[in-house]
């Protein structure tokens, strides 16, 4: 499975350089609001996964993730 994850990366990133190669694409037509807006996505969208991932190992070290037990018996 990891040869095959490994093999369809690859050859996305192998396709994507061909096809900027054969067409003459130029990735730096944006200008410099386009690099900022880019470069804050990123970052905040890397920010927000880091933090919850932090919450989640968070959650399950302090126990909040284990299983509670109910009581279903009738007390009569």
């Amino acid at each position: 499975m990891k040869v095959f994850l490994l093999t369809l990366t690859l050859g996305g990133i192998l396709a994507a350089v061909l096809f900027g190669t054969l067409t003459g694409w130029d990735g730096s037509a944006m200008n410099i609001h386009a690099w900022i807006a880019l470069g804050l996505g990123t970052f905040l969208s890397l920010a927000l996964g880091g933090g919850l991932m932090a919450l989640v190992f968070y959650s399950a070290r302090k126990g909040y993730d284990d299983r509670i037990e109910i009581d279903t018996e009738t007390h009569d």
